[in-house]
């Protein structure tokens, strides 16, 4: 069978055997997991070069992946779920859950926060699916390296895309993935020829620039697997390295390891989990949300016995991109290289791509074969202002909206970015970046647990979530109005309408199809609409779900920040992160600088004033199904929290 024998390395007290409210304590189980894929088989199609992988003498695939599990010790206590979270970059963190601190600390501790999911009894489980995360007992992976393809039977030939940006010169970099800094640390990507003659190095300024092809003489790989240029690597310019990989993984195991593992938790009787799982949710974020809808893409849902391996699925801030999860030479970590994850189709259902001409749904794999599971897809702001959340709801030919399935529910949280925000006002990212705005500081994360609660009952019950909500026709507009509409406010930078990121049609080659690409893309000749939503009198989105601290706001938020200038490339967007523009604290201070916005002081009587106001927010949320009822004076903290903040500024 796919999942063959879990190897269980220890089972121990999570969190020295505290109790869970009236759940009670969990354990943790670390463990390895063997699988097998039958390449021949219908449930594994689409796994790009499994046929080509080595096979033992059963004629399956072996290959194996980490395994974490945390379950609860009194099982009639738990909820009888299974949350199976896509670790991302291999890192276990439930912290958008259970309001433990956002960090790019690398551990294999599992913060338990406040234990949102713990109290609500859940089981909650991880596998190894990344190929080249670091081979640290902090990260979890899939095996050494998954089944390699031999150098022989790559056929046709192609090379990988590289891209890399700094924020600080430098003569040189490790050939692996950068824009996520120390989250990162990825495998190095080594050349199988360090004196490759085709390989190629270019550079450009925005993403999609034209590109100037960069002397082969002036470059050059090394034995430690780096590249070196002449003159160094300038900040804010994208360079793009092409060249052949030494390994060649068949990185689509990852999704098979993901199914397999469910699959097992929840219905097989040797597992640890025997008896206690009715139902099974899979949930991924950024990265890992992009990783469900290429899941989806490829119709994996089903395992080798046909049985659907989720009920349902969280999928966050994904927007409207799939990932390089499952083609020739694929990295993982990838997100703003033009690639296979930039593709259309964005939308579920099948619509026309006026440009290609070609008709294709996100679900049409996944409908065809059977095992659809009940989706809840959450966005910030920043997924549709990096151009691509848009487009997974709208009616391409039209440009009206397209039909939502009867097992999908959108959400955009209002006025956010990629990640939650902090109550401090910094224009510096914890990975290194640096905005021209403070960063956004609001805290979605009440929104976010209320969505999973709703998919459990809809998953459990068939109770349905409330309905979707997101920038339809009558609130999104283009990034050029919206900036139009904010370009007043006071001390808020926008981003260059020329340096913006776009999403363009590509033709990756006539291999496509088979996950093979020809690099770079090919692009169309005009970039897809840029859709975003429309903001209100305070300079907050018109469209979405707000917290109840952007509902009755001390600050304008948006989803968007520009590049500072000392990083380079001043006014692209920063990818995944937004802007926050305090209002004046008084009347006078708004008059000083001419702010339409009215200030602080002019909207609440005192700061007890405006908690009261915020908890009003709070509860209307809750009567719509929005929030939980318990989340409440959470929120009320975080609002509180940033009036502080703001009023210290």
């Amino acid at each position: 069978m796919p999942l063959s024998r879990l190897e269980i390395l220890s089972r121990e007290p999570y969190e020295n055997g505290q109790s869970f409210g009236a759940v009670g304590p969990y354990e943790r189980i670390e463990a390895i997991a063997h699988y097998t894929a039958d390449p021949l088989h219908a449930a594994n199609a689409g796994v790009v070069d499994l046929d080509l992988a080595p096979r033992d003498n059963d004629g399956l695939v072996h290959y194996s992946g980490d395994v974490t599990i945390l379950r609860p010790l009194l099982v009639r206590q738990g909820n009888r779920a299974l949350l199976m979270q896509v670790p991302n970059r291999g890192k276990r963190v439930l912290a958008r859950f259970n309001q433990s601190p956002m960090t790019t600390d690398n551990s294999a501790d599992i913060a338990a926060g406040d234990g949102f999911l713990f109290e609500h009894g859940w089981t909650v489980a991880w596998a190894g699916w990344q190929w080249d995360v670091p081979r640290t007992p902090e990260r979890m992976r899939i095996g050494l390296m998954p089944p390699q393809v031999p150098i022989e039977a790559r056929r046709p030939a192609s090379q990988m895309q590289l891209r890399l940006q700094v924020n600080a010169a430098c003569d040189s970099l490790p050939l692996t993935d950068q824009h996520v800094g120390d989250l990162g640390r990825h495998q190095l990507i080594i050349a199988a020829d360090n004196n490759e003659p085709d390989a190629a190095l270019m550079v450009r300024d925005g993403v999609y620039g034209a590109a100037e092809v960069i002397d082969r003489a002036t470059w050059h790989f090394d034995a430690a697997g780096h590249v070196w240029l002449d003159g160094g690597f300038a900040t804010g310019r994208i360079y793009d390295l092409l060249y052949t990989p030494r390994d060649c993984p068949v990185v689509g195991t990852g999704m098979l390891a993901t199914r397999d593992l469910a699959s097992y938790l929840r219905y097989d009787a040797d597992a640890p989990t025997a008896g206690e799982i009715d139902h099974a949710v899979g949930e991924g974020q950024s990265q890992c949300g992009r990783f469900l809808r290429t899941y989806l893409y490829f119709g994996l849902n089903l395992d080798e016995a046909g049985r659907p391996a989720f009920d349902g699925m969280l999928a966050h801030i994904a927007g409207g991109r799939r990932g390089e999860f499952n083609h020739r030479y694929a990295q993982p970590s990838v997100q703003p290289t033009p690639s296979f994850g930039h593709q259309f189709p964005f939308a579920d259902l099948p619509q026309t791509d006026p440009l290609s001409e070609k008709i294709e749904g996100l679900f049409d794999r996944q409908i065809a074969k059977g095992g659809m599971p009940k989706i809840i897809y959450t966005d910030t702001s920043s997924e549709y202002w990096r151009g691509d959340a848009g487009l997974s709801h709208c009616d391409l030919d039209t440009g009206g909206d397209a039909e939502l399935p009867d097992n999908v529910r959108r959400y955009l949280f209002a006025s956010t970015q990629h990640g939650p925000g902090v109550a401090v006002l910094a224009r510096r990212t914890m990975f290194g970046s640096h905005g021209q705005n403070y960063m956004n500081i609001v805290d979605y994360r009440p929104l976010y647990r209320a969505a999973l609660a709703n998919l459990l009952i809809w998953v459990r019950d068939d109770v349905a979530p409330p309905g979707s909500s997101y920038p339809n026709k009558d609130r999104r507009g283009s990034r050029a109005d919206v900036m139009a509409a904010l370009s007043g406010t006071p001390g808020l930078a926008l981003p260059d309408g020329e340096a913006m990121t776009w999403i363009y049609p590509m033709d990756l080659g006539p291999d496509a199809d088979r996950g093979i690409g020809l690099f770079p893309a090919t692009l169309g000749a005009a970039p897809y609409p840029d859709w975003v939503s429309t903001v209100n009198e305070n300079g907050c989105e018109a469209a979405g779900i707000p917290m109840p601290d952007v509902a009755v706001p001390v600050a304008s938020h948006t989803g968007f920040n520009p590049r500072h200038g000392d990083t380079g490339g001043a006014g692209q967007l920063l990818e995944y992160i937004g802007s926050t523009i305090p209002f004046a604290k008084d009347k006078a201070g708004r008059d000083a600088t001419g702010d339409p916005r009215p200030s602080i002081g002019e909207r609440y009587g005192d700061r007890d004033d405006y908690l009261r106001q915020v908890e009003a927010a709070a509860a209307a949320l809750v009567s719509l199904r929005y929030l939980l009822n318990e989340d409440i004076p959470l929120c009320v903290g975080i609002a509180a929290a940033r009036y502080d903040a703001v009023m210290a500024n």
